[in-house]
């Protein structure tokens, strides 16, 4: 065959006052820059985990014809802006127009995008190519599993299918799925029936791993349903920062008959529903979170990981307030480690003052949050770096990253890596490019919710979850909402949306 691939991906947090411009997909935030053409076969390569390189492996090993067009993602932020939601589309659009005729299109989407004039960027852009390939052109699309999935995206593909664990460690092999389904909906010779049901409440990110239950055994019910009755199920737990109107989980089922489809997606539907209890879990405030890790280390338990998801870049946080950062150094810590911390105007000042250099500086705050401001400390320039290193975990796959000029500094006893570019921390490659060995590091703090687990949940001797400042709230009645469906729960049995609320 000759199949079309493209890829345009965004997590928009619309509560965030960041945006994704230009230059954000132009460098990635953690993944590949911008890519077009041929080129995309050297950024998308076999190792890395990415769902278009599962996709082009899969179908390559099939002996079909890969046309590539373009590969873009951003770290996750507020809107994506208009005119940079317009450039990447309208190339896109005219790659595809351009390089028909094929036999299918497979396009690599995220299902949380928001740009600041379109409330659903994925089903915006399927729109836009169904306008070019019209209705019979066969069109897969991969998503991620928060993504928000809407109706307009599932009428406009012949299929979708998500990723079935977080940390996204099957990125890839849910490009390669994608792939299967393809040749399936070829040999089908028509449409699949689709059925989809959406969850009547959110979930908080930090109780979504499917590392622990409720979702591991979510997930591995999908998977019996997917085997009694030969559907293509998906369940996308969606992402609870994006004040839009499809916002939440969504279970959806592809199956050449409606009646296969509607037992799947309905069996799925009932088990989510019974799950809504279960989503729920201990959240420390960053004092209770230091002093519970000082403890454990007492105990001898170590590493002891504290989490801090609020402030998670890879959900619109700004990966620079300083919440557990104070209490790290309040309680007087004698080993620990925070990161990534984002802060350009520090690690230049480092750099300027050379290792082993002693400097005052405010650190962080810059986000503007009415609960987090600049941290003045004095601190030992530890080491410093270019920022460039390959990821070796099972989250990033084999990635070349830059970081920018970075630093190691030392404030006490804790040990912060403070970057120029932003990304989330998930790696433990993250942590030892600046001198920082995770595994023995009594205490470490990660600015992340759940993808750190991956690689660090193997070394871990207990992991916690503390609520520092930050603009992804674990807590989904934070927030002031205008756009959500009427009665959707904010939180697993919790206080529902109401529009009548909204207005006052």
């Amino acid at each position: 065959m000759r199949i079309i691939v493209a890829g345009f991906q965004h997590e928009t947090n619309t509560f965030a006052d960041s945006r994704a411009d230009d230059a954000a997909f132009a460098h990635g935030g953690g993944f590949p820059p911008l890519t077009r053409g041929a080129a995309m076969f050297d950024a998308l390569h076999p190792a890395a985990n990415l769902p278009a390189a599962g996709f082009i492996a899969a179908a390559q090993a099939a002996g079909d014809t890969i046309l590539p067009i373009l590969w873009c993602a951003a770290c996750p932020s507020g809107f994506v802006v208009r005119s940079t939601y317009e450039k990447i589309a309208d190339e896109i659009v005219q790659g595809i127009r351009d390089a028909l005729p094929a036999d299918a299109i497979y396009l690599d989407l995220h299902g949380a995008m928001v740009a600041e004039h379109q409330p659903c960027g994925e089903g915006e852009l399927l729109a836009r190519v169904r306008a070019v390939t019209g209705p019979d052109l066969p069109i897969v699309v991969s998503l991620n599993l928060h993504a928000n999935v809407s109706a307009r995206m599932l009428d406009l593909a012949d299929a979708t299918v998500a990723f079935r664990t977080y940390p996204h460690t099957d990125m890839a092999a849910t490009g390669r799925r994608a792939y299967d389904v393809l040749a399936a909906r070829i040999a089908q010779g028509g449409p699949f029936a689709t059925v989809a049901h959406r969850s009547p409440y959110l979930t908080p990110i930090c109780w979504q791993s499917t590392h622990d239950e409720p979702a591991r055994g979510l997930y591995a019910r999908l998977e019996a349903i997917e085997q009694a009755t030969g559907a293509t199920l998906s369940f996308a737990m969606g992402f609870p920062a994006a004040d839009i109107p499809d916002c939440g989980a969504m279970v959806w089922a592809h199956a050449p008959t409606p009646e296969v489809a509607t037992a799947a997606a309905d069996a799925m539907n009932a088990a989510l529903l019974a799950a809504e209890a279960d989503f729920n879990g201990r959240l420390y405030d960053p004092a209770e979170a230091v002093a519970e890790a000082l403890a454990l280390n007492e105990q001898g338990v170590q590493p002891v990981i504290l989490a801090d998801p609020q402030d998670n870049p890879g959900a619109g946080g700004s990966s620079d307030t300083t919440g557990i950062l104070r209490a790290l150094v309040a309680a007087d810590v004698p080993d620990a480690a925070l990161g990534l911390f984002h802060d350009p105007a520090a690690a230049a000042k480092a750099h300027a003052a050379g290792t082993g250099a002693t400097l005052t500086l405010a650190l962080g705050g810059n986000a503007g949050l009415p609960d987090d401001r600049p941290f003045t400390v004095t601190a030992v320039v530890e080491k410093l770096s270019d920022g460039r290193l390959t990821t070796s975990g099972p989250y990033y796959g084999t990635l070349a990253m830059d970081l920018g000029p970075s630093a190691c500094l030392r404030i006490g006893g804790t040990r912060v890596a403070v970057v120029t570019n932003r990304a989330q921390m998930a790696d433990l490659e993250m942590f030892r490019f600046l001198g920082i060995e995770p595994a023995t590091c009594p205490i470490l703090v990660v600015k992340s919710a759940v993808h750190f687990r991956a690689a660090f949940q193997p070394i871990a001797g207990k992991l916690l979850t503390a609520i520092a400042p930050g603009a992804m709230r674990m807590r989904a009645m934070d927030w002031d909402w205008h756009h959500l469906p009427e009665g959707l729960r904010l939180m697993p049995g919790g206080p529902a949306f109401t529009r009548a609320a909204a207005l006052t």
